[in-house]
């Protein structure tokens, strides 16, 4: 685990212009010097990892190979919501910050994985609550300002059975945990978040027709992480999250490459 000192000198999310392009990070060397491991949070990107029924499959296509032409390169194709992936503002608000003017202060940030994978085991649409984080700040002390919190539902194990991971039912409506909105409202409100991250398809439980928490946590101006691999590797607090967040013009999001250093 990193030091205290580390968790509550990175900012809360800011809003500066400045920070689009270059933000100090206000950590100390000796608390980076304690860091000493590096988790990878994200799936490898195929063709048959799952996505929102609305989008194509991640597509791959070689171009040229070393054989045939000296050197190798492809041309790949995806929805932006695909894999491990960010959800900016932009993606539920017309008027929302796009990913290549998101503040790259928030891509540097304290991590707090709350897991709700046993009750998760039972209920496939148990929404992780304001009383969930409670226990979890009992336990590790209050989740800092400019955090992201992530949800663990166990949901990855569920991507080698065909099917599973969209858990769709007989009236095509998916099924999975997500954030509550009383609990998006506190993130954003009580506690300043930079954002939320979950190992499912969305932030929202599956069956949710309003979203919700993307409402709250988009429309606050946070970004999300959906699709995270591996959140069971990682200490539930002291970790800190690096986001590879992607940066083209007006997107509402993109597959994001995410490291946990702890």
């Amino acid at each position: 685990m990193c030091c205290p000192e580390l968790l509550r000198s990175i900012p809360a999310a800011s809003d500066r212009a400045d920070d689009r392009h270059d933000a100090a990070l206000a950590v100390p060397p000796e608390a980076l010097g304690r860091l000493r491991r590096v988790c990878d949070l994200t799936h490898t990107l195929t063709p048959d990892f799952p996505v929102f029924p609305a989008y194509r499959p991640f597509r791959s296509t070689r171009l040229f190979s070393v054989e045939a032409n000296g050197f190798s390169a492809g041309e790949v194709a995806y929805a932006e919501h695909t894999g491990t992936h960010l959800d900016a503002p932009a993606h539920f608000f017309a008027d929302g910050a796009t990913t290549d003017v998101l503040p790259v202060g928030r891509f540097v940030a304290p991590l707090a994985v709350v897991s709700i994978a046993e009750r998760a085991a039972r209920d496939e649409d148990a929404l992780l609550t304001v009383d969930d984080l409670a226990q979890w700040e009992r336990r590790h002390g209050r989740i800092p300002a400019g955090a992201v919190v992530a949800l663990h539902s166990g949901w990855e194990a569920r991507l080698g059975q065909p099917g599973r991971f969209l858990n769709a039912d007989a009236m095509g409506v998916m099924h999975a945990p997500g954030f509550s909105r009383e609990a998006a409202e506190f993130l954003v409100h009580e506690r300043e978040v930079a954002g939320a991250a979950t190992d499912t398809l969305s932030l929202d439980f599956g069956p949710s027709a309003t979203y919700d928490a993307h409402h709250v946590l988009l429309g606050a101006r946070r970004y999300g992480l959906e699709n995270v691999a591996s959140l069971d590797r990682v200490p539930p607090s002291g970790a800190v999250i690096i986001v590879g967040a992607p940066k083209h013009a007006g997107g509402t999001g993109g597959p994001a490459r995410l490291l946990a250093l702890y």
